[in-house]
């Protein structure tokens, strides 16, 4: 038998770049996956790297060829496939073994397996990886949980394979249980709402001010160097800036305009729900995904009620207010993922690196931004604060946050549907408003369902008002 460092269970995209990944880093690693084809395919096309790869045909033979105590790394689909391999490696493995599960979890599952494990079942641990293919083949972004012992037993191979910052390793424990996958659902969050503000700066540029394609990517290019700058933005330009080479035409122009996801934001948006944490902007994403999906009701509509979007004006909307608008909704929807992180934290009695898990995300991940420097700097000086609250940031916001409010009012009078634009002005503004209009619910509560409410005037809880039994 072999003496592979780690074992990996699927072969798909983001596994078959990992495991090159790690063996590129000098450790060996003992692959299988379902379909033997596809392993032996894998190993095929190699190279050099074959030297430290041991494909192997069935379970049993992966965990005979990692040296004990033996660490095999899922990389299958969410849900009931994680459940099946874990099923069956408990077969071959005992409790000096680890199982690490680096595929998309739902935190909740994490948490489960984790407590099976706590109970007699093989050690287990959930990390998050993000960045794509590009960043499991040569440095993702890795966000830990599980027990510190087993951090501590894989933090070489995690460490080694991750993505570096200025010589730091963008992996970092985040707590127990599925914390890293929470963080890493929240990471999703922010990123579907980073996603959803460029496609609508795009949108006012396309259907505002008339700009083609290549124009639009020559914007993006521009705003990737100044504060604007990150990942998203970057290949926000490259996109636009793209031909079909089969018709000469934009790329942009012939992608049909419905998004999928694989649920993650979804995911953080409920469980902001049940944690009562606002983060408007990520939700307003969300939905506008899943507007995205209703094509043909966007067409019926089209033809009731007329196109919505207008052009805008050379005088109502400039590039310098979309960039500064930009500016704004970033800052507001890194501060509501934030802001969720702290409440998660609180709930389940994790204690979250807040400033780390910022630089976790400073390379490798889908997120990374030059902001992230001083996000982590702000965080660590204020972990429970919110982020707008940051001079830093605070001083950003009130020089940005009129552009928002010039593009998201600009934008909706001309028909622009510009959801997260307007969530994050909304928050912004709901943020900055001592007294707001709860007490006319609490009124409408108390009189129809006699909840009580708080006084301003005295202290305590459950007054009633005059209106007697109603409802």
């Amino acid at each position: 038998m072999s003496n592979a460092d780690v074992g990996l269970i699927g072969l798909g995209t983001m596994g078959a770049m990992l495991s090159l990944n790690i063996a590129e880093k000098g450790f060996k690693i003992a692959v299988y996956n379902r379909t033997t084809r596809v392993t032996r395919d894998f190993f095929g096309a190699a190279g050099e790297l074959a030297a430290r790869i041991v494909p192997c045909e069935t379970i049993e033979d992966l965990v005979a060829n990692v040296t004990p105590p033996h660490a095999i790394i899922l990389m299958v689909p969410a849900g009931d496939p994680v459940d099946q391999q874990i099923s069956e490696l408990s077969k071959f493995l005992d409790r000096s073994d680890l199982i690490v599960d680096a595929g998309n979890a739902n935190f909740r599952d994490t948490n489960r397996r984790s407590r099976a494990a706590r109970a007699g079942g093989i050690p287990f641990m959930g990390i998050g990886v993000s960045g794509g293919e590009e960043g499991a083949r040569h440095g993702p972004s890795i966000m830990v949980g599980g027990a510190a012992e087993s951090w501590q037993r894989m933090q070489p191979i995690l460490s080694a394979i991750a993505a570096k910052h200025e010589g730091t390793p963008c992996a970092t424990h985040m707590g127990p249980d599925g914390a890293g996958h929470f963080v890493k659902a929240v990471h999703n969050g922010i990123e579907y709402a980073d996603m959803q503000i460029i496609a609508e700066a795009y949108g006012i540029l396309r259907d505002g001010l008339s700009f083609d394609a290549e124009k639009c990517g020559a914007v993006f290019t521009n705003w990737n160097a100044g504060l604007l700058k990150s990942y998203l933005i970057e290949i926000s330009g490259k996109v636009a800036a793209a031909f079909d080479p089969e018709t000469g035409r934009a790329m942009l122009d012939i992608i049909e305009d419905k998004a999928d996801q694989k649920g993650t934001g979804r995911w953080t948006a409920i469980e902001a729900q049940h944690l009562g944490a606002p983060i408007t902007v990520i939700e307003a994403a969300v939905s506008a995904r899943n507007m995205s999906a209703l094509k043909h009701l966007r067409v019926d509509g089209e033809k009731h009620f007329g196109a919505a979007a207008q052009a805008i004006a050379n005088d109502g909307i400039t590039i310098a207010d979309l960039e500064s608008a930009l500016v704004a909704g970033k800052i507001i929807c890194y501060a509501q993922g934030f802001d969720l992180l702290d409440a998660a934290g609180r709930e389940f009695d994790w204690s979250l690196p807040m400033a780390a898990i910022a630089e976790t995300w400073r390379e490798g991940c889908i997120i990374r931004s030059a902001m992230l420097n001083d996000m982590a700097s702000a965080l660590r000086s204020a972990p429970e604060g919110n982020l707008m609250f940051a001079p830093y940031f605070s001083e950003l916001l009130k020089s940005h946050v009129p552009a928002l409010r010039r593009v998201s009012s600009r934008a909706l009078s001309a028909g622009h549907p510009v959801p997260a634009l307007a969530a994050a002005l909304s928050y912004f503004d709901s943020m900055r408003t001592a007294r707001s209009t709860a007490n006319m619910i609490q009124g409408q509560r108390d009189f129809f369902g006699a909840h009580g409410f708080e006084r301003v005037d005295r202290d305590g809880a459950g007054f009633h008002g005059p209106w007697g039994s109603h409802g």
